[in-house]
């Protein structure tokens, strides 16, 4: 071997700009915030490109897990959503908080949870005598979960002579399926306040008791009877609701009665009908991004009207229309109410405009 082979094998191990496996950077489950069992998951590492903040996946209520990525121009609205909601439920900061379900804070964000700020931790192993054990021995003032395994729990701890070791008068914020109305009368006898947070891993949380977290929410007519769709930033949700004058059960002005969810069919697909961008070239990849990283199905019209003063979104009713004729389109107008549309679009720019940082990936001189 000559002595330049060597010496090039000196350079590439001593003075190499590009990372080796043990000097790239890692986000651990403790960096995200967490770092608790689940019985539903096997802990995996992955390369996560930079462009993305984080990885996450979907509930899986309906369907498989499915993997969603959460861009940085994006955060700022969830993370204050976040906040809002802590904030409402009467939440003080540097509470304690215990979180059954360690994805869920996913949803929050670490950061909304770290600046607001509180002090969170997770169940020993993921199950209703977990929960108990450390509800009375740690006695957290707030605890995030889903409404059934904590209503379950609760009347566990009758059967088991827990009742007088329960602390009394804490914070209930349940998320993640459909709130349980029993859960209200069993916690209500030991003075918690039950608070129904509605949201999802791509968004963040959006209502709380029927209350709109975020100004980039809109409702529109649905395929499912006596329901509305739920569209956040010009991106529909494929969840309908009721919306009712007598309220949520758990705060009579939220009237999006998010216990009472329903499949929306047909799902709506969104065509851009105007944008702020001088091509559509991003347009276009942006769009396949969204479906990539959110599974929304954004097309971009042929007729599509560049260096708009804001977004304008056209939602369509996508396979089976017939079932939901509209009188007139279906217009959402920026650039109030495509907020989250429009962060995303900058998501794109932002990864056009720096490279991938990794010479592998040069494809030309």
């Amino acid at each position: 071997m000559s002595d330049f082979i060597e010496e090039l094998g000196l350079m590439v191990e001593e003075f190499g700009t590009a990372p080796t496996f043990e000097e790239m950077p890692r986000r651990d489950l403790s960096a995200k915030g967490i770092n608790g069992p689940t019985a539903a998951h096997v802990i995996e590492e992955v390369h996560v490109p930079l462009n993305l903040a984080y990885l996450t996946f979907t509930t899986g209520s309906t369907a498989f897990q499915n993997i969603v990525g959460v861009t940085s121009a994006e955060l700022p609205e969830k993370i204050d959503a976040a906040k809002n909601a802590l904030k409402a439920c009467g939440v003080l900061p540097g509470s304690t908080m215990l979180v059954t379900y360690p994805p869920l804070v996913n949803v929050f964000t670490n950061r909304a949870l770290s600046e607001y700020p509180l002090d969170w931790n997770f169940l020993i192993r993921s199950s209703r005598d977990a929960f108990l054990y450390q509800l009375c021995k740690n006695r957290p003032e707030v605890i995030v979960g889903e409404s059934t395994f904590i209503r379950a729990a609760l009347e566990d701890a009758k059967s088991m002579g827990l009742e007088q070791d329960i602390p009394e008068e804490r914070i209930v914020i349940v998320a993640g399926t459909p709130l349980d109305l029993e859960l209200i009368d069993v916690a209500g006898k030991y003075g918690y306040k039950v608070y129904d947070l509605y949201g999802c891993q791509e968004f963040g949380w959006l209502t709380l008791n029927g209350i709109p977290l975020r100004n980039d929410i809109s409702l529109v007519p649905s395929g499912v009877e006596g329901a509305m769709e739920f569209v956040v930033g010009g991106l529909p949700m494929g969840d309908s609701f009721v919306v009712s004058e007598s309220g949520h059960v758990c705060n009579r002005d939220g009237k999006i009665i998010t216990y009472r969810r329903d499949r929306t069919d047909p799902e709506y697909e969104v065509w851009v009908r105007e944008t702020t961008l001088a091509s559509d070239v991003t347009l276009k990849r942006a769009a396949r991004t969204i479906l990539r990283i959110k599974g929304r199905v954004v097309k971009v019209a042929p007729d599509v009207k560049t260096n708009s003063s804001c977004t304008v979104l056209e939602l369509k009713p996508g396979i089976d229309s017939e079932k939901m004729q509209l009188e007139e389109p279906l217009i959402i107008k920026g650039p109030d109410k495509t907020v989250l549309f429009d962060r995303l679009v900058q998501a794109q720019i932002d990864l056009q405009d720096n490279a991938k940082n990794d010479p592998i990936w040069t494809k030309r001189r």
